[in-house]
């Protein structure tokens, strides 16, 4: 039987009614429930659709158009139901057919208990296989994809800057080899930039690698959130472009909270960096710090891009981006790591946007996490 929780349910095809009956005593003396008796291919295909019983024992000699191992390919066509056929007997041109219809057994008239049993047990747990089977294949082919496409969006992104990097070292030896020293400082800066491209790249790869395997971890401690604000703003001035203003608004002088500082860190970051990214013609980005209800809540808001309604959903997950991004570059990892952020110190965030008008990413954490 599937468990002691849960009883067998089985639909016998057989039109020998004697037989069927005496079937069915058989299995209600083992434990086993009947959902019903049929006799013709046509009645076990319908009942087989409204009942789904745990089992079908099929008579391959039926009444009807169709056969027991005809009326079996149309069934497994449309459910995942197991099947032990039963017959008088089994010659090899039969025993053929039956198997190609994914049959998980048979047993032979007249009905020992015993080997009834036994094939019922065993059809019952070769199903319970396949099942855990199937969905081993479906998740290793979902990962498969997801690796793909990683391996692909990853290739290309750390890809270009080695280019970079490699240029830029042959034009300074040509310069060098020139005695032409003048341009040097402005390659210096491009090998520099794609150094660091690369450099958060591999940290965010390490950072959902570590997450998604559960070994990130938070290290809590008291952090003055203003002060960690002011110093981000400060870090993200020289990178900011002279079309975007950036703005801090917090109507408080010091704000404490038991935070991970350096995760608050590249949450913050990362999100202040979309908003500067996706703003290409420009605008204000704010920061807007304030505390309620026992949570401080961080505001980013921008005058970009915005992001379509069918992308939010979506937006926290691995490679998702917005459908309107074009050729602004992005790995598609950012968003998601900060839902990982969030997700451990037990907050919440949301997003509101408009296209041409803008994104508000909210962030609310607990004080104490």
């Amino acid at each position: 039987m599937k468990s002691k929780d849960k009883i067998t349910n089985i639909l016998i095809v057989e039109d020998e009614l004697l037989i069927a009956k005496n079937l069915s005593q058989k299995l209600e003396k083992l434990g086993y429930k009947i959902a019903d008796i049929v006799s013709s291919g046509a009645d076990a295909i319908q009942r087989a659709r409204e009942m789904k019983p745990d089992l079908i024992l099929m008579d391959i000699v039926i009444k009807g158009e169709i056969d027991g191992i005809e009326t079996a390919a149309i069934i497994n066509q449309e459910l995942d139901i197991p099947i032990i056929y039963t017959t008088a007997y089994a010659d090899d041109e039969t025993l053929e057919r039956a198997e190609n219809t994914g049959s998980y057994g048979y047993v032979l008239k007249p009905f020992k208990e015993r080997e009834l049993h036994a094939t019922i047990k065993i059809a019952i747990g070769k199903h319970k296989e396949a099942i855990k089977l199937r969905k081993l294949i479906a998740l290793a082919a979902v990962k498969s994809e997801n690796r793909s496409r990683f391996i692909s969006m990853a290739y290309h992104d750390l890809n270009t800057p080695l280019t970079t990097i490699q240029l830029s070292a042959e034009l300074l030896e040509d310069m060098e080899f020139q005695g032409t020293p003048g341009s040097k400082n402005k390659t210096v800066d491009r090998i520099k930039k794609a150094v660091s491209n690369m450099s958060e790249l591999l940290d965010d790869v390490l950072m959902l690698s570590k997450a998604e395997s559960g070994k990130l971890s938070l290290n809590l401690q008291l952090v003055n959130v203003v002060d960690l604000c002011t110093a981000i703003l400060e870090e993200l001035q020289p990178i900011s472009t002279h079309k975007h203003l950036v703005t801090f608004h917090t109507q408080k002088q010091t704000l404490h909270a038991h935070l991970d500082a350096k995760m608050l860190h590249h949450l913050l970051t990362n999100l202040l960096l979309n908003a500067i990214k996706y703003s290409p013609n420009g605008g204000t980005v704010s920061l807007e710090l304030s505390c309620e209800d026992g949570q401080v809540i961080f505001c980013v808001r921008d005058e970009g891009i915005g992001i379509p309604a069918e992308s939010q959903g979506k937006l926290f997950q691995q490679f998702e981006r917005g459908t309107n991004v074009g050729n602004i570059k992005g790995s598609g990892l950012g968003l998601c790591i900060v839902k990982h952020i969030v997700d451990l110190h037990g907050g919440k965030i949301s997003v509101e946007s408009a296209i041409a008008k803008g994104t508000t990413f909210i962030v609310a954490l607990p004080l104490s996490s």
